[in-house]
């Protein structure tokens, strides 16, 4: 009989053995692929690539009978042998080989050259073999990066009462209204892929009071631009018991200032090789939606065409404006005009022209979307009704404001988005695993 403990001792040692002190001139067993070679006759270089980053190993023939033309890139290989410093290696280490053993063998030559510092190829061509192209220790740190986003986001939320919940992604009806959802045949009766968890986390604030979640969403638009994707990781959170919109906006804040100190703890590797800098946000400047027109408007002498919303454009420039008068590289822009808000977002008392909301402007794109709710039952029904829409299919979702809920607001933040801005690349498909847009299923 044999009983599983939870334990198992491995023969290989990890990362931190092989950086410590007390190993050099010791045996060490390590594993990793074959990342690069340099056969310089009498001596190769054989780079290993960990999940942690690149390895050094010394083969010399004198010490070893295994012959360097038996070894390819991108193999997996067992190597053991002596640990030594080593100045001119990656992390000043390396490892004399005395045994390799072949673990698997590709069976075709690698489609692109990942052991260049920057890939050298298209961003398609990337897309293509991703699985290869994030071999890369470039581009793999760019989700190192996003990984330190998302457990950012989590770590502070539960700190702050959060409870996270996992909302479905089938329903029968889109969040936001309108025509932009991916419809499919569920069971022969009609269903939407879910464009955002909102009606869910709203209800759960009736639940738990606080909730997050971290998820998928899809946005059937026929955008083909830089920013935008059919599907996206959307990093939400619902609060209830607010005294005001501008309590999710503290909220987030406060997760940005968390996210940018864990990135300096524990992401120094990434950061180094992104050549990150990392943004100020311990204070982010707050602007009205129409006051932040006229400024951009009057300095970059630019003319206001629609008054109910921000374009590409003027976002850039109220990022630019932002960061030149206050050295900001983001700034919430508030009370956005009611009709170009969903019908659950709360107008302003004071002006109901207006609505109680929000956009996150980072380096001049839009990353977030949030504000407070209507909670009052009557009020929300009355808004559909303004509105021209039908309850059919939120029946559930109105029974839960029916029985009472809290004064309540929360927010969505794109991942993608985040991370792009962050390591200032221009395009969102960089910073998506497996995109999903117009032209792309695959891989």
């Amino acid at each position: 009989m044999e009983f599983i403990d939870g334990t198992w001792e491995k023969e290989t040692c990890g990362w931190d053995v092989l950086m410590s002190e007390k190993m050099l001139g010791r045996e060490v067993c390590v594993d990793g692929a074959i990342h690069s070679i340099r056969n310089m006759g009498d001596v190769a270089f054989i780079i290993l690539r960990k999940k942690e980053g690149l390895f050094q190993c010394v083969l010399e023939k004198k010490e070893t009978d295994l012959s360097i033309h038996q070894i390819r890139e991108a193999m997996t290989v067992r190597v053991k042998g002596v640990l030594l410093k080593e100045e001119r290696a990656p992390h000043n280490r390396e490892l004399c080989i005395c045994k390799l053993e072949i673990l698997s063998v590709p069976a075709e030559p690698l489609p692109i050259a990942i052991d260049k510092w920057k890939l050298n190829t298209s961003l398609e061509a990337k897309l293509d073999y991703r699985t290869v192209s994030l071999r890369n220790v470039r581009e793999r740190s760019k989700f190192k990066i996003q990984e330190a986003l998302a457990r950012a986001f989590r770590d502070y939320l539960y700190g702050q009462g959060f409870t996270e919940i996992h909302t479905p992604k089938i329903g029968s009806k889109g969040a936001e209204g309108g025509a932009n959802v991916f419809k499919l045949a569920y069971f022969h009766k009609p269903a939407v892929l879910a464009q955002s968890p909102q009606f869910y986390k709203q209800m759960m604030t009736g639940v738990f009071d606080r909730v997050f979640e971290t998820g998928p969403v899809f946005r059937a638009e026929k955008h083909n631009t830089k920013r935008h994707l059919n599907e996206y990781t959307s990093l939400d959170f619902e609060m209830g018991y607010i005294d005001s919109f501008e309590e999710i906006m503290a909220m987030e804040t406060g997760f940005l200032k968390y996210a940018m100190e864990l990135l300096e703890k524990d992401y120094e590797k990434e950061l180094s090789i992104l050549k990150i800098k990392l943004p100020d946000v311990s204070r982010i400047p707050a602007v009205r939606f129409d006051t932040a027109k006229e400024l951009a408007a009057e300095k970059y002498h630019r003319k206001i065409r629609n008054p109910y919303d921000l374009e590409p454009e003027e976002e850039s420039l109220i990022g630019r404006y932002f960061k030149e008068e206050y050295g900001s590289d983001f700034v919430f822009v508030t009370h956005y005009p009611s009709k170009k808000r969903p019908f659950y977002a709360m107008d302003d008392p004071e002006d109901e022209r207006y609505t109680l909301s929000f956009d996150l402007l980072f380096r001049g794109l839009e990353i977030t979307t949030g504000g407070q709710r209507i909670h009052d039952y009557e009020t929300l029904r009355k808004k559909i009704a303004d509105r021209g829409m039908s309850e059919e299919g939120m029946e559930q979702y109105l029974d839960t404001f029916k029985y009472g809920m809290p004064p309540h607001g929360g927010l969505g933040i794109g991942l993608e988005r985040l991370t792009m801005q962050l390591i200032g690349e221009d395009n969102v498909k960089e910073t998506c695993l497996f995109p999903r847009y117009m032209n792309r299923l695959e891989p």
